[in-house]
C-alpha cells in the first residue's frame, strides 16, 4: 500500500544550540525541543496552529524569571500554557511553551476566615473547589472545561462559567497577582496599588476621557484590555489585578494567584423551562435575574442529540438554577422561579443525578456542538460574544438570519442570563473560498454584535480569533492605546506575540492547510468521516475532556493519562501527535513516526474516548489503523505474534491443554516463555481450559436434543476467551438462556469462528480481514436473528470494528446488528421470565467496551431484577486485552486497577458479588487482588433450581 501524501510545508524552526543551553543551564525544570514535545503543543482548542521551537516545565517562580530571562537574550518569544483549552488561539506559539500544569500546581493556602486562597498557575480549577468544599466555600466563575483548566488559564482568558451571573468573571474573584515581565522582572500586582511598570500611570492620565468613555458597559465584556480598570475612580482606587486579568499572555506571566472565595449554597436545586424557541428563551432569561438564581443557562433543540427523559416540552430552554441552605429552600426558591417564568412547560430537578446529567448535555456542548445533526463538521470561530442581555433575542434572530444569508449552520447556547452566547459554526476551513468565506462572515457579524452594543469575546478572550476586529469595537484611537499599554509591559514584544496588540490576522494559521488534501489510503472505513482519515483525526478539538485526572461515574476515558499525567498519554495528545504526522512538518516519517507509536504504546484500546469524548474522537481504531501501517512489511514486536494471534494459538493448543498447564506452573519455562512472548514478567500465564465450551456443548447436544425450529433456538457466540479459557461461561451461559426462554442453545455451526479483535488490537489489519471474511461465510445466521455475545470485547469488534473494516460487504452491517449481550438478549426475548432473587450487594467492573460501544442499559435493569445493590466501577481494569499482558505495561496497567476497581473490590463487604462479565477484568482482579469474580450469567445459573435444563451447577472445567 502506498505510503500517505503529505503536503511540502517547509522546514520547522529550531532552536538554537546556543540558547538551549543557556536555558537548560539556568532553569532546573525540564526543556523539551524534540518532535512529540513541540507537535504535542502546536494547537489548543482552537481553529489555529503554531509551532513551537521547544518546551519547558519551569518548577517554580524563580524558573520562570530565569527562563525569561533567557528568552529575552536570545530573542525567543514565549507562550504560557496550563489545559491547552483557549478556544481563540492564545495558548499556541512559535517560541518556548511553558508548560506550567508539570510542576506549579500547589494550593499553597486556603483561609476560610477571609474567604481567599493561594494557588500557582498550574492548579486545576477542580481541585481547588475540592479544596474550598470542606469549609463551605468555592471558587465563583466555573467554565465547562473545570476539570482540566488552570486558574493561570482562567486569569489570562477571564474566564467566567455559568455561574457568572451570581459570582462574576475570574477578575471579579481574584485579589492580588505575583507576575513575572519578559527579560524576568517580578512585580507584585494588588488592588488599589500602582498600575504595573513604570509609564502605565501617566499613560492612564494623558487618555482619561477615552478610557471612561470608550469601553460599553456590560457583564461580559472580555476584549481587548481593560484598562478602564486603572481609572482613578475605579472603587478602592486603580485596580492593575483587573486590568491584567484577560491579557492572555501578553504582559507577564503569573505565577501566584490570591482568589476570593465564595459560599457554596448547601443545597441547589434546577428549574429547567422549556420555550417555543432560543429567542423567546432569550427575551425571558433577564426577567430571571431578579430572583437571583446561580445561573441562567440557555440552549436549543438542535444541540440536544439524544432524547432526555428530563427537559421540558419546548425548541429551547433555560436551566435556572438555585440555592438554600437546605433543599426545601433550593427547591423553593426554583418553584419561584417557575411560576414567574413564562415558559411553555418547565419543570424542577432536586435529584442530583437527574441535574448532572442535565449538566452533562450543556458542558459536552462545547464538544458536541462541533459536529452538526448530519455529521458535517462544526468550528469555532465566533465562539462567544456578548450583549446586554436585554439585547439578547433580537441579537440571536439577526444572528440567525446571517448564518442564513452566508449559507451556514450553527447551534448557538450559553449563558442567557449574561447576554454571552457560544456557538460552533459549519464553516469549510480547508478551502479557500471557505476560508474567505469565514472571513467575511467574522467581519460582518462583529458589525452585528457592535451594533446590539455587545463584546466581540464573552468568555474566551479575543486571541487571533477576533483581536484583528477590535477597532470595530473600540475604534482605532482606543485599540492604539492597547499597544501602547503592551509595550509598556513587554517593549520586545515577547510575550505571546500576534495576540491581542498588534494581531495575526484571524484567517492565518489554520491549523487545516497543513493537512493531505486528498484522502488518506487507509484500512477502515471511517464512515462517521466520510471514510477520510485526516478528518476522523481533525475530529478532536482539544476540549481535553481527556485530561481529567479522575474518571466520574461510569466514564472511562482516558486511563493512561490518568495514570501517567502526560499530555502525550491523552487522547488529545495522540490526535495531535496524529495531525502534526499527517502533516508531516514536525513529524516527517509519516506512519513509521516513533513519537506517535511510542504515544500509542501506552493506549489501551478502551474505546473510552468513543463514548466519553464530546467529538467522539476514537484511538482504539486510530491505533489499530497506525500499528497496521507503521509494522507493514517490518517485524514487529514479540508481543503482537503471541497475543495478537491468541485465537491461532489457543486451537493448536486445545489438545495439549493439561501438559502445557503443567509445564506453566514450572516458573523457569513459565519465565522463558513470557520473555519469548513478550509478556510482563510480573503476569500469570492464565490456565487452559481441558475441554473447550463448544466440545462441552456438542456432547451435551449428542444426548438426544432435536432442533424443530429455528425460531426455537439460541445462537451464542463461542468467542476465544469463553471457549479456551473460561468455558464455564458458556455453560451458565447456555442454562440461563435455555431456563429463560425455553429454546435450545446451538454449538457453534464451525469451530474456531472468531471476531478478530486481538488482530485488530495488535493493527494485524489484513489478518483481522481474512478472520472476518471466513466468520461470515461460515456462521449460520438467519436474517433477523440475534447472535449472543457474552465477552464485551468481542461483542464491541462485531459490532464497530466488523462493519468499519469490512464496509463493502453487506454481511457485515447484518452481523453487527445481529449482536446482543447475554442481559439484553434476555431483556428482549424472555421479559416475561422471573430471575432467581440474590438480594446481596454487588461489586465489580463494567467491562470498558460495554461502557463505550454497548452500553449497559439493560445489566443494570438485570441486576436491579436479581436484587443486587450497588453501583459496578467505571474506568478500565487495565488489563484490557492483550494491553496489560505486554512486557512494558505492568506499572500502568496497576495503575489503572488501582484508580477505581482494586479499590472498590477491598472496601466491599463480606458476601458481596464480584460481577465482571470480560475475561480481562476477572483476570486482573484474579492477579492482582487474589478474588475471583464472576460473569453475571454464571452468578443467575448458579441460583437455579437443580431441575433447570441442563441441571447442577457448573463445573470447573479445568
Amino acid at each position: 500500500m502506498a505510503e500517505q501524501h503529505r503536503p511540502h510545508t517547509g522546514p520547522s524552526p529550531a532552536a538554537s544550540p546556543a540558547f538551549i543551553a543557556a536555558l537548560r543551564s539556568g532553569v532546573r525544570g525540564a526543556s523539551d525541543f524534540g518532535a512529540a514535545a513541540r507537535a504535542l503543543t502546536t494547537m489548543d482548542a482552537s481553529n489555529y496552529r503554531r509551532v513551537p521551537l521547544g518546551v519547558l516545565a519551569p518548577r517554580d517562580a524563580d524558573d520562570i524569571a530565569a527562563a525569561l530571562t533567557v528568552c529575552r537574550e536570545y530573542g525567543v518569544p514565549v507562550v504560557p500554557r496550563g489545559g491547552g483549552t483557549s478556544i481563540a488561539g492564545q495558548a499556541t506559539g512559535t517560541g518556548l511553551v511553558l508548560d506550567l500544569t508539570r510542576h506549579l500546581r500547589t494550593i499553597l493556602d486556603v483561609d476560610p476566615t477571609a474567604r481567599t486562597a493561594v494557588v500557582q498557575p498550574g492548579v486545576i480549577l477542580d481541585d481547588l473547589r475540592a479544596a474550598a468544599a470542606p469549609h463551605g466555600l468555592t471558587f465563583g466563575p466555573d467554565p465547562s472545561t473545570h476539570s482540566r483548566c488552570t486558574l493561570g488559564g482562567m486569569i489570562g482568558n477571564n474566564s467566567c462559567g455559568a455561574h457568572s451571573v451570581a459570582w462574576g468573571t475570574t477578575a471579579d474573584n481574584v485579589r492580588d497577582l505575583s507576575v513575572v515581565r519578559y527579560g524576568g522582572q517580578a512585580l507584585r500586582l494588588e488592588r488599589g496599588s500602582g498600575a504595573g511598570p513604570a509609564g502605565v500611570d501617566a499613560l492612564v492620565a494623558g487618555h482619561l476621557a477615552l478610557l471612561r468613555t470608550g469601553y460599553p458597559d456590560l457583564p461580559r465584556r472580555i476584549s481587548g484590555y481593560a484598562l478602564d480598570a486603572l481609572l482613578p475612580e475605579h472603587p478602592g482606587g486603580p485596580d492593575p489585578v483587573r486590568a491584567f486579568c484577560g491579557s492572555e499572555g501578553t504582559l507577564g506571566v503569573v505565577t501566584e494567584a490570591t482568589v476570593r472565595l465564595v459560599e457554596a449554597p448547601r443545597a441547589r436545586a434546577l428549574a429547567v423551562l422549556g420555550y417555543a424557541d432560543e429567542s423567546a428563551a432569550a427575551e425571558a432569561a433577564p426577567g430571571l435575574l431578579p430572583y437571583g438564581p446561580l445561573t441562567v443557562e440557555g440552549m436549543a433543540a438542535d444541540l440536544v442529540r439524544e432524547p432526555a427523559g428530563l427537559l421540558p416540552r419546548g425548541a429551547a430552554w433555560l436551566f435556572v438554577e438555585t440555592g438554600g441552605a437546605t433543599a426545601a429552600e433550593a427547591r423553593a426558591h426554583a418553584e419561584r422561579v417557575l411560576r414567574a417564568a413564562d415558559a411553555v412547560d418547565g419543570a424542577v430537578v432536586t435529584d442530583p443525578a437527574g441535574q448532572r446529567a442535565l449538566w452533562r448535555i450543556r458542558e459536552d456542548a462545547a464538544g458536541t456542538a462541533t459536529r452538526m445533526p448530519d455529521g458535517s463538521e462544526a468550528w469555532p470561530g465566533w465562539e462567544d460574544c456578548a450583549v446586554p442581555p436585554a439585547r439578547l433575542g433580537a441579537y440571536l434572530r439577526d444572528f440567525r438570519a446571517l448564518l442564513a444569508e452566508h449559507g451556514l449552520r450553527g447551534t448557538p447556547y450559553g449563558h442567557f442570563g449574561d447576554g454571552c452566547i457560544h456557538v460552533r459554526i459549519d464553516f469549510d476551513l480547508t478551502t479557500d473560498a471557505g476560508v474567505a468565506r469565514f472571513r467575511r462572515f467574522s467581519e460582518e457579524t462583529a458589525d452585528l454584535v457592535v451594533a446590539h452594543g455587545g463584546s466581540l469575546s464573552g468568555e474566551h478572550g479575543d486571541g487571533q480569533a477576533r483581536a484583528e476586529l477590535l477597532p470595530r469595537m473600540y475604534g482605532d484611537e482606543l485599540v492604539a492605546l492597547f499597544g501602547r499599554f503592551k509595550d509598556l509591559w513587554d517593549p520586545d514584544g515577547g510575550l505571546n506575540p500576534g495576540m491581542l496588540a498588534r494581531p495575526d490576522r484571524l484567517d492565518a494559521n489554520l491549523r487545516f492547510s497543513v493537512l493531505p488534501k486528498r484522502p488518506v489510503d487507509v484500512e477502515f472505513g471511517y464512515p462517521q468521516d466520510g471514510g477520510d482519515f485526516a478528518g476522523a483525526v481533525r475530529r478532536c478539538v482539544g476540549v481535553a475532556k481527556c485530561r481529567t485526572q479522575e474518571a466520574s461515574g461510569a466514564g472511562v476515558m482516558c486511563p493512561s493519562f490518568r495514570a501517567t499525567g502526560e499530555e502525550a498519554h491523552s487522547t488529545r495528545g495522540r490526535a495531535r501527535l496524529l495531525h502534526e504526522m499527517l502533516a508531516g512538518e514536525v513529524i516527517t516519517d509519516g506512519w513509521r513516526s516513533t513519537e506517535v507509536r511510542d504515544a500509542l504504546d501506552l493506549c489501551l484500546s478502551c474505546k473510552g474516548c468513543r463514548s466519553d469524548c464530546p467529538v467522539g474522537v476514537d484511538m482504539a481504531t486510530y491505533k489499530a489503523e497506525f500499528l497496521h501501517h507503521h509494522y507493514r512489511g517490518r517485524l514487529r514486536p514479540a508481543a503482537h505474534y503471541a497475543m495478537g494471534r491468541l485465537p491461532q494459538w489457543l486451537r493448536l493448543a486445545r489438545p495439549f491443554a493439561r501438559p502445557l498447564n503443567a509445564l506453566a506452573r514450572l516458573r523457569p519455562l513459565a519465565a522463558l516463555a513470557k520473555r519469548l512472548a513478550g509478556i510482563a514478567p510480573e503476569r500469570t500465564i492464565p490456565v487452559l481450559a481441558t475441554e473447550t465450551y463448544s466440545r462441552w456443548l456438542r456432547r451435551r447436544q449428542g444426548r438426544g436434543t432435536r432442533i424443530l425450529s429455528s425460531s426455537r433456538v439460541v445462537h451464542l457466540w463461542a468467542d476465544t476467551f469463553t471457549e479456551h479459557l473460561s468455558p464455564q461461561v458458556g455453560r451458565a451461559a447456555v442454562r440461563v438462556l435455555e431456563e429463560a426462554t425455553g429454546r435450545t442453545v446451538l454449538p457453534p455451526p464451525v469451530p474456531g469462528l472468531c471476531c478478530g479483535l486481538t488482530y485488530v488490537s495488535t493493527g494485524q489489519l489484513d489478518a483481522a480481514r481474512r478472520v472476518m471474511r471466513r466468520t461470515l461465510d461460515r456462521l449460520d445466521l438467519l436474517p433477523g436473528q440475534p447472535l449472543v455475545v457474552l465477552e464485551p470485547s468481542c461483542a464491541a469488534t462485531l459490532r464497530t470494528d466488523l462493519p468499519e473494516l469490512l464496509p463493502d460487504d453487506p454481511r457485515a452491517a447484518g452481523l453487527a446488528s445481529a449482536v446482543r449481550t447475554f442481559a439484553q438478549y434476555l431483556e428482549e426475548y424472555a421479559p416475561d421470565w422471573t430471575p432467581p432473587r440474590l438480594d446481596r450487594p454487588a461489586a465489580g467492573q463494567t467491562h470498558c467496551h460495554q461502557h463505550a460501544v454497548l452500553g449497559d442499559a439493560a445489566e443494570r435493569r438485570l441486576r436491579e431484577r436479581l436484587g443486587l445493590t450497588g453501583e459496578l466501577s467505571g474506568g478500565c481494569c487495565g488489563l484490557a486485552g492483550n494491553f496489560g499482558f505486554e512486557k512494558g505495561h505492568w506499572e500502568v496497567s496497576v495503575a489503572c486497577a488501582e484508580e477505581r476497581l482494586l479499590p472498590a473490590v477491598r472496601a466491599a463487604e463480606p458476601g458481596t458479588e464480584l460481577l465482571a462479565d470480560g475475561f480481562s477484568c476477572r483476570t486482573q482482579l484474579d492477579q492482582l487482588a487474589g478474588r475471583r469474580a464472576r460473569h453475571l450469567a454464571e452468578v443467575i445459573a448458579e441460583a437455579l433450581p437443580e431441575s433447570a435444563p441442563g441441571g447442577g451447577a457448573p463445573d470447573p472445567g479445568r
